[in-house]
């Protein structure tokens, strides 16, 4: 296992811990909408303040303006919907059910990104041992979800 596949797994960690953190703040203060908001309004300074500190280089106004229009607001809009799910349906589902559910989701949608290279992302084409491992998975996430 290289550093990469460890700071991956911290990653997933640290969105589980926080996705459950987030969620309880948003059932204290009874509403998930105010606390996704709370978490994107702190998550926006902490990544201004990085930038600041972190970013040598800032990109060219020829650079920004070759940005699809998408990009600038279907990501943002995917992310709010996603982690504002997180937060409303975690209190409900509990946190391994609703992680375990979301994971599989995510997984199956990177497997087809990755098989038709969207996004100008790496391709990695669906095989038979691709499709063995997504079976197994939606095996395991019906046997982590059985009462």
């Amino acid at each position: 296992m290289n550093y990469l596949s460890i700071l991956a797994f911290v990653a997933g960690a640290a969105i589980a811990t926080q996705a459950s953190m987030n969620a309880q703040l948003g059932v204290l203060l009874k509403s998930a909408l105010i606390g996704t908001t709370i978490a994107f309004m702190v998550s926006g300074l902490f990544m201004l303040l990085a930038v600041l500190l972190l970013t040598k280089q800032y990109p060219q106004l020829r650079e920004i303006q070759s940005v699809p229009m998408y990009l600038w607001f279907s990501g943002g809009a995917l992310s709010a919907f996603g982690v504002g799910m997180f937060y409303y349906l975690i209190p409900k589902m509990g946190v391994g059910s609703m992680m375990s559910f979301a994971l599989t989701g995510q997984i199956i949608i990177a497997v087809v990104a990755s098989h038709f290279a969207w996004f100008g992302l790496p391709e990695k084409p669906i095989n038979p041992i691709r499709l063995l491992g997504i079976m197994a998975l939606i095996i395991g996430i019906i046997l982590i979800n059985k009462e």
